[in-house]
């Protein structure tokens, strides 16, 4: 009688959870944003675009990952590695700067960007690679700190974000955004 009772109860237990779980499954909500429907009307946006809206998706994980190569040998101070991600020619948009620059300068510049700093470490944040809905333009994004020390041995470090265009598996174009860290209040 004991293991019939057992049995019993087991078999209402294995029941009773099933139950709640398709339960839980059928209320589950989701709260990201909808997407528009075929038959909903596109909305009236504040600011029309240049070029028509590109319908991102997303990209290859592979072009985040020679992004992030690139920049790990630029952090190790591997400049020959850091300047082999790039394409024949590459299009740089950092603060204060922008310049299409052959391959072949693309070392020395690599060189002088590094030379006063003792050290820099980069933690990354995030990052995202995507690709247009007509598969014409690759883009990966990075999100990351970049600290580091001088040569004078002065510590400081900006908050980055990287937009790296992708044509062949290089990179041509490399736009650089910086937002400087308040400094610590005396």
């Amino acid at each position: 009688m004991k293991s019939f009772l057992f049995l019993l109860c087991s078999i209402s237990l294995a029941v009773a959870c099933n139950n709640n779980v398709r339960t839980s499954d059928s209320n589950h909500s989701d709260n990201s944003t909808p997407a528009l429907s075929t038959t909903e009307e596109t909305p009236d946006y504040p600011f029309q675009l240049k070029e028509a809206y590109k319908d991102w998706q997303p990209g290859n994980r592979k072009n985040a990952w020679v992004v992030m190569k690139m920049l790990k040998a630029w952090e190790t101070k591997n400049v020959t590695e850091c300047a082999s991600y790039f394409g024949d020619s590459v299009r740089l948009q950092l603060d204060y700067f922008e310049k299409v620059v052959k391959h072949d300068s693309l070392p020395a510049m690599l060189e002088q960007s590094l030379a006063d700093f003792a050290s820099v470490k980069i933690q990354m944040d995030d990052w995202e690679s995507v690709i247009s809905k007509d598969q014409q333009e690759e883009w990966v994004t990075l999100w990351y700190k970049q600290s580091w020390v001088d040569k004078k041995g002065k510590a400081d470090s900006l908050a980055i974000t990287d937009d790296a265009k992708i044509v062949n598996g290089k990179i041509v174009v490399f736009d650089e955004k910086i937002r400087h860290f308040p400094a610590a209040k005396k």
